[in-house]
């Protein structure tokens, strides 16, 4: 189990590095940019074999103990330790990681990603495309496994440049401006972030997020834990995102090319609400119940705010880019996220968790499938996309068309799929929130977030109504066929088609997990 986790977390860098390197004469194939994918797609599926096999022997009757743990002294005079394990928190997380990952290079092997020419360079080749793709997977495994407030930080850049790269070399118009405000945006959070961490560590004495948890606060001072609920916040804020700090979201998301795209959503959004969960809320309990109601006040706003701006897309006429509601909807759906974790309560931290898997599956499943949809009509723009021939996608490819209309029900919580469960609880959790948190303020909270709910059925049905059917009136042509779902299209979306149906009719697939862990975390340790 030790092996393996650590095999999890370096596979993927060791594999990245081989990618820069010549192909063996016997593996190259039609040609070098065919073995170079293939390698990818070893690797990550090696990966994830290996997360399954760490899935399978981890003992799932006490998930809330950390598992396949690594601990060794890196920087003694720091304190800090190659410290690395597992528990019911983190190993959805991995296990989610290296499905998508695995899945995107899949994806990328079959229909390679557009090289975009700069204006001092040619294309990008697809071995440095491959190399991005393994880097960023690295960094985001760690950052869920590494149990180090130093390793943590390093894990949770390290994610940075690889993604910067993706969205500035592959990504379509716009795509440099979106990659500079997306590593603008989370370099300043992350140096702020840094402070927070280097806070809690030198004032316990100690940068492991065990003991940490264990202590739960009583270490440090209540001004200490409010100075680093605030300056870990921001950072962690900014990646989530949270409003008002989203604005580079819509635009990476737009510019990014599909892969990544759904690595941003399915994965990278992932790690700040992680950081919550594993870090503030047992390290800094009293910093968070200072900061809860604001936490709780941004979220609800956000899930509004996302709600609105993807209904402005929607309308007719105002020219909406599908890929951009659909980053604008993410903003809601991890405002549920914060909204479950602000509760500070089990049942609100478990719906967030799981609101965290749901939204991975069901939004990149919505990338994947929009990506799919652009290559196709050359736009993702949804006055084109809905056009006049009242047949749309329906008519025109329509199992593409039913797979869309499923991920955006999904996306809008209906009862028996994966976006239900988590914005149910996270819902419960603001009715009764934690001990020394205001109620009327959490009630308050919950009942703007369930207006959200029915904004967001508003927009998704909207987009289902215009893209999926047409606008209504005479058809002024033939609907013009159009290429309908591939093979390979339907081996990378099945996973996430029957992974988005299993988490809705049993939840306690992942909440059997999550729950005993969370009680522990949020008890100081204690089981």
């Amino acid at each position: 189990m030790q092996f393996l986790l650590a095999f999890v977390v370096l596979a993927p860098l060791v594999g990245a590095v081989a990618a820069l390197l010549p192909a063996p004469p016997g593996l190259k194939g039609t040609g070098p940019d065919q073995a170079v994918l293939r390698h990818g797609v070893t690797v990550t599926g090696a990966v994830l074999v290996a997360v399954l096999l760490l899935a399978a022997g981890f003992d799932h009757d006490q998930p809330s103990k950390m598992q396949a743990t690594t601990d060794i002294s890196w920087i003694p005079a720091l304190h800090v330790r190659i410290h690395l394990g597992v528990d019911g928190i983190s190993l959805p997380l991995l296990v989610l990681t290296a499905l998508l990952t695995f899945l995107c290079a899949l994806y990328s092997y079959f229909k390679p990603p557009h090289q975009r020419p700069t204006p001092r360079a040619g294309g990008p080749s697809p071995k440095a495309f491959v190399a991005l793709v393994l880097v960023l997977e690295t960094g985001t495994l760690a950052t869920f496994a590494v149990l180090d407030l130093v390793l943590f930080f390093l894990a949770f850049e390290t994610v940075l440049i690889p993604m910067y790269f993706l969205i500035a070399r592959w990504g379509g118009a716009g795509r440099q401006a979106a990659a500079w405000k997306f590593i603008l945006y989370t370099l300043l959070g992350s140096v702020i972030m840094l402070l927070g961490l280097l806070l809690i560590g030198l004032k316990s004495g100690t940068f492991d997020m065990v003991a940490l948890a264990t202590d739960n606060g009583r270490g440090l001072t209540t001004s200490v834990q409010v100075i680093a609920v605030l300056a870990i916040g921001i950072g962690l804020a900014v990646k989530t995102p949270m409003w008002p700090l989203h604005s580079w979201l819509p635009d990476a998301h737009t510019a990014a090319p599909t892969v990544g795209s759904v690595l941003l959503a399915g994965v990278l959004l992932k790690m700040g609400t992680y950081g919550f969960v594993r870090i503030l809320l047992p390290a800094a309990p009293d910093g968070m119940r200072t900061f809860a109601p604001y936490l709780a006040a941004f979220a609800v706003v956000g899930i509004v705010y996302g709600s609105l701006a993807c209904l402005a897309l929607a309308r007719p006429g105002s020219k909406g880019d599908l890929k951009r509601l659909i980053a604008y909807s993410s903003v809601g759906h991890m405002g549920f996220v914060l909204l479950g974790i602000a509760s500070m309560t089990p049942t609100g931290v478990n719906g967030a968790l799981f609101a965290n898997i749901a939204h991975g599956l069901i939004t990149g499943l919505l990338f994947f499938l929009v990506g799919a949809v652009k290559d196709r009509y050359g736009t993702a723009d949804l006055d084109t996309l809905s056009g006049t021939t009242g047949a749309a996608l329906y008519g025109r490819a329509p199992r593409l068309g039913g797979l869309l209309a499923f991920a955006a029900i999904a996306s809008l919580g209906l009862p028996g799929l994966a976006g239900f469960w988590g914005e149910m609880l996270a819902l419960f959790g603001s009715f009764r929130p934690a001990d020394g948190l205001s109620r009327p303020a959490f009630l308050t909270f919950m009942a703007i977030a369930a207006f959200g709910t029915l904004l967001t059925a508003a927009y998704m049905l909207i987009v289902v109504r215009r893209v999926c059917m047409g606008e209504t009136g005479e058809a002024r042509e033939e609907p013009r066929r159009l290429t309908d779902v591939q093979p390979y299209e339907f081996a990378t979306w099945t996973p996430l088609v029957a992974l988005t149906v299993l988490a809705g009719l049993w939840p306690a697939v992942l909440l059997g997990l999550t729950d005993p862990a969370v009680q522990k975390l949020l008890a100081g340790g204690k089981s």
